[in-house]
């Protein structure tokens, strides 16, 4: 009986020694499947900046990942919340948070990383200085991107705006000097590539620009613009502060992802945290 009852209790504890290692084996598992991620962008500049500059470097923390490329401006962040993506990298904050107010979503910027500024264009001048009175310039007609346009023109010394207005949400209305007489043609900003040839001048969006294989470095001038007009690292706030988003953070702020921005998007605008 007293052999009896030692085999019974090594078979115990060899069960138990079996249930312990499956436990662990288990949470080996759901670690594992938690760096699989799947990341989205539009087709463009960012997914390109995915692929290079982002999903490599996940790579090497053992993550498993997917990109997305979606077509348009809203499905990337309906996949997002819905649970689909885990990050996302398309938008600016100011449209990030616009959308979130819209559509009821609770979404977070991780981080601004360098972004395709915005340029005035031009086949018939070669400088700013040269632009002649009453010249036409082409600029977007929606509210966001046509503020981004008046604030370079205001830079630069063609126009001059209301200090009391709105930065970000400057308009036509807001001028009180036009020095050249500059003539406006508001249209669609994904036809401004086009616009270059039919206007004087044409200020035209980053992403526009590079989706019609222009070069940045083109333009007669290119935008200062704002952190707001950035683009940033997106997740769902839920998870603001998990691994992912720990890692992507560690990832863009990182010597090696500025130094391929460096290599692979010439005249990309770095954001002012990369800059101090």
């Amino acid at each position: 009986m007293k052999k009896l009852g030692l085999v019974l209790t090594l078979a115990a504890l060899t069960l138990a020694g079996c249930g312990e290692e499956n436990t662990t084996s288990g949470t080996g598992g759901t670690a594992e499947a938690s760096k699989e991620v799947t990341l989205g962008s539009t087709a463009g500049p960012y997914s390109d900046m995915l692929s290079k500059a982002i999903v490599p470097a996940l790579e090497e923390k053992g993550y498993t990942v997917k990109t997305v490329e979606f077509s348009d401006y809203i499905q990337p962040n309906v996949a997002l919340n819905s649970g689909d993506l885990d990050a996302n990298l398309f938008q600016h904050t100011i449209y990030l948070e616009n959308f979130e107010t819209e559509n009821n979503m609770d979404l977070e910027g991780l981080i601004s990383v360098p972004t395709a500024p915005m340029g005035i264009y031009s086949n018939k001048y070669d400088s700013l200085e040269s632009i002649e009175e009453g010249a036409t310039i082409a600029i977007p007609n929606d509210p966001v991107n046509a503020a981004r346009a008046f604030l370079i023109l205001e830079d630069e010394g063609l126009i001059t705006l209301n200090p009391d207005a709105e930065v970000l949400k400057v308009s036509e209305k807001d001028i009180e000097d036009n020095i050249k007489n500059l003539e406006f043609q508001p249209i669609e900003a994904g036809q401004l590539p086009r616009a270059v040839e039919g206007s004087d001048l044409a200020a035209v969006p980053g992403n526009f620009a590079l989706a019609s294989s222009m070069n940045l470095l083109d333009a007669l001038v290119l935008e200062n613009m704002p952190d707001e007009y950035r683009n940033v690292v997106a997740v769902k706030a839920e998870n603001k502060d998990g691994q992912l988003a720990e890692d992507l953070i560690e990832i863009v702020e990182s010597e090696e992802f500025e130094q391929t921005i460096d290599e692979e998007f010439e005249g990309f605008g770095k954001p002012g945290w990369m800059t101090e």
